[in-house]
């Protein structure tokens, strides 16, 4: 499978709650990265226990796929019911159809507050 093509399927598994199906796409020692928590997910089980218990009433939408070599980057919405939106900009690393490493920057829409001393050059979204 194409470097792309395993992170799209990690987003469509990850969507269906096809929980055994994301674990096929990642390595047995995948070590994922969400520097704004500070947190380091080691291990595909941890991983997928992670998402795999994160509150229902979210959704995924794939906004982009990038990818160069074994680099992939993906850009996706994640709408849940009780918490907002969410965006996550993730920074995958794919090796043999799996990936082995990630860095994943989760924010909510409008979380960071826009500075008055710049709103003459922009735009609220």
């Amino acid at each position: 499978m194409e470097t792309e093509a395993v992170v799209r399927a990690l987003w469509d598994r990850m969507q269906a709650r096809d929980w055994t199906g994301v674990g096929e796409l990642l390595a047995d020692d995948v070590v994922v990265e969400w520097p704004a928590s500070a947190e380091r997910i080691v291990g595909r089980d941890n991983y997928v226990k992670i998402n795999a218990e994160y509150p229902e009433g979210w959704s995924i939408r794939v906004l982009r796929v990038v990818a160069s070599g074994e680099t992939v980057v993906s850009e996706v919405e994640v709408p849940h019911e009780g918490m907002g939106v969410h965006r996550v900009a993730s920074f995958w690393t794919v090796r043999d159809g799996r990936i082995v490493e990630g860095r994943e920057y989760w924010t909510s829409l409008g979380a960071d507050p826009s500075p008055q001393w710049r709103a003459a050059w922009v735009q609220r979204m």
